[in-house]
């Protein structure tokens, strides 16, 4: 992971993507993201294609040593890779492909995805149909062996993109409902017990060691635990704008000053009229004033992206909103007051 100073030389691009498009063709979404961010691709999820496309399943899929298949409820361990497990891997693939065909020469950085060890172990269904998270030796396993996975994926895309200079975002969407003990049980009856922050934190910062460059947590939930996250050293927190409430400022603030990024999903992700750009981030600036921070840090500061859920969008809008992420950070850094 990076030290502090790593974080202000680190060449992060103004504007990028959260991780999902809609559509099913790789290369298609290769070339949109890669035209749409010139200074901070990422490698593109679509989950439109199906179980082992989706955030889970990809993210299955790279596991060492633990196989899984689909059941009507989702995911569940199994004890040999099958199908399902083949299909992830052979998506993965091919996004990589269109991902290296579109980035030839690229130097820069670079996004990639996967599912963090807490949102995993909630989604994961044991053999008898309970999640992963009910089980602390189950959680341990997949700590590890999604490590070793990450550690794998993330030589395959710096062999592919030897210019790159990658970032590793971390999915936790679930990570607030473990935190909280509100992950249901498979009954849907009760919940699983809330998750010590500790152990939270460790297996966090252990996931995170296996990369040498920047890693990013993302969580589109609201109440994004900010100051745990920055005890795990990581170097940028990525949440949707719209979801921050007053009670979140004071750990925003302690974050900008901390050099820890922002990644602000402040475009819609939903069908429907962008505003102007200066608009869109007219929020952050007001955020910024509020906690008397220094204008002049906005644009090293904040990282613009849409929120959470392009996959979901018309393939027009999600082109439009990547491309309104980018005039958006511009106007932040034009005209930081």
């Amino acid at each position: 992971m990076s030290d502090t100073t790593e974080k202000h030389d680190f060449p992060w691009g103004p504007a990028t993507g959260v991780g999902s498009l809609p559509g099913g063709d790789a290369r298609e979404a290769a070339k949109t993201v890669t035209g749409s961010f010139e200074d901070f691709p990422f490698l593109a999820e679509l989950p439109a294609r199906g179980p082992g496309a989706d955030m889970i399943g990809r993210t299955i899929g790279m596991l060492v040593d633990l196989y899984a298949h689909v059941e009507p409820s989702g995911w569940r361990i199994s004890d040999r890779p099958g199908r399902d497990t083949r299909r992830a891997r052979s998506w993965l693939g091919e996004d990589l492909d269109a991902l290296e065909e579109f980035t030839q020469g690229y130097e820069g950085a670079l996004k990639v995805q996967a599912v963090g060890p807490w949102t995993l172990a909630a989604a994961l269904e044991l053999r008898g149909g309970e999640a992963a998270l009910g089980d602390a030796g189950a959680c341990r396993d997949l700590v590890g062996s999604l490590a070793e996975g990450l550690q794998q994926h993330l030589a395959e895309v710096r062999r592919r993109v030897p210019g790159a200079r990658v970032v590793l975002q971390l999915d936790e969407p679930s990570l607030t409902a473990v935190l909280s003990g509100r992950v249901r049980t498979a009954s849907g009856y009760r919940t699983y017990r809330a998750v010590d922050r500790q152990v939270v934190e460790g297996a966090l910062r252990d996931v995170a060691a296996v990369h040498d460059g920047p890693v990013v947590v993302h969580s589109c939930a609201p109440d994004v635990p900010f100051a745990l996250l920055r005890r795990t050293g990581i170097a940028g927190i990525s949440f949707d704008f719209g979801l921050l409430t007053e009670r979140d400022e004071e750990a925003i603030g302690e974050a900008v000053e901390g050099g820890t990024k922002l990644f602000a999903g402040v475009v819609p992700s939903t069908d429907g009229p962008l505003s102007d750009p200066g608009g869109s981030v007219m929020g952050v600036r007001t955020l910024w004033r509020r906690l008397g921070l220094n204008p002049g840090t906005l644009a090293e500061s904040v990282v613009i992206t849409p929120t959470c859920g392009l996959a979901g969008a018309s393939p027009a809008h999600a082109r439009a909103a990547l491309a309104h992420c980018v005039r958006a950070a511009k106007s932040l850094a034009d005209n930081p007051e």
